[in-house]
């Protein structure tokens, strides 16, 4: 899963972080700590949820090697209440220093993992998987989609780089009618790109602008925007009418909530892209607890 986790862009974010915290200088820890004191450190969950941090982990090796880190969980694993996530041992005072910002990392990243492993289990048995969005924090976009892996979701784009996502306000201002001819002008300008985009989609809003589309070849993705599950069926209809059953692929999206999920899985949509996993995922409730084993 962390494979495609760029660990530079992830040191970076860290620094900035353990700046803005002031660890440089913790005013605190050099009135109350002795510089040789050591300690230990128990990262533990207060609440159950699914890991996604072990890359996080592994910077903290690279970035202090005073600090000897034992992980206890693979990401995407699931956690109980109570249970130990980490535990890390070294001097007590960079121990301190980098409580609060290890907690912030762990807590948002276990926090989407943990919200979209709800909405994954919620579409299980039908053919549809879960998506992102680009709705992460910004710096974020890499840690919030590793974090949708661990839980089980598919990853979306990752920028307006990788691939082409034809939305209404690209077209707008298109008559239906000559959608088709349209996005087929588009495509063949597509064709120059180097390198290629991973794939084509395109957003339709009613069923008229689907039949359109589904003249073309070429489109991998229709995006179905805010389609009830009734017009999702009727679309899945004229998709097999059309006979690019296997070839385009349906993504249902637009305010998806998790107590309507089922009814579209079962509608024979593929992909269902929820912005609610990383926009609205709630941090995980995890704490540190530290024990000083020596004075040095």
């Amino acid at each position: 899963m962390s494979e495609h986790l760029d660990r530079v862009a992830l040191r970076r974010l860290w620094e900035v972080a353990i700046a803005e915290d002031g660890a440089d200088r913790d005013i605190t820890s050099e009135v109350a700590i002795e510089p040789t004191a050591q300690g230990i450190a128990r990262v533990m969950a207060k609440a159950a949820g699914v890991m996604a941090g072990n890359p996080v982990f592994d910077l903290l090796r690279e970035a202090y090697p005073a600090l000897t880190v034992e992980s206890n969980i693979a990401d995407g694993t699931s956690f109980e209440k109570g249970q130990t996530l980490c535990t890390i041992e070294g001097p007590l005072r960079q121990l301190l220093g980098i409580e609060r910002t290890l907690l912030n990392f762990l807590q948002r990243l276990c926090g989407v993992a943990t919200l979209t492993r709800r909405y994954v289990e919620a579409v299980k048995g039908t053919p549809a998987r879960i998506y992102d969005t680009r709705k992460t924090i910004p710096g974020w976009r890499q840690l919030d989609k590793y974090a949708v892996r661990c839980g089980g979701g598919h990853n979306h784009r990752m920028g307006l780089h990788d691939a082409i996502l034809i939305k209404d306000n690209h077209i707008a201002g298109v008559p239906t009618e000559r959608l088709a001819a349209h996005v087929f002008e588009l495509l063949n300008t597509a064709a120059s790109l180097m390198p290629p985009p991973h794939f084509v989609e395109v957003e339709v809003d009613t069923l008229d602008q689907l039949a359109q589309v589904l003249k073309v070849v070429g489109v991998d993705v229709i995006l179905l925007d805010n389609f009830t599950p009734a017009q999702i069926r009727q679309a899945v209809e004229l998709r097999a009418a059309a006979g690019v059953a296997g070839r385009v692929q349906f993504e249902a999206s637009g305010g998806v909530q998790l107590d309507a999920l089922r009814a579209i899985a079962e509608t024979g949509v593929e992909r269902i892209a929820v912005g609610a996993i990383t926009h609205s995922a709630p941090a995980l409730d995890i704490n540190m607890e530290i024990d000083r084993v020596r004075a040095g």
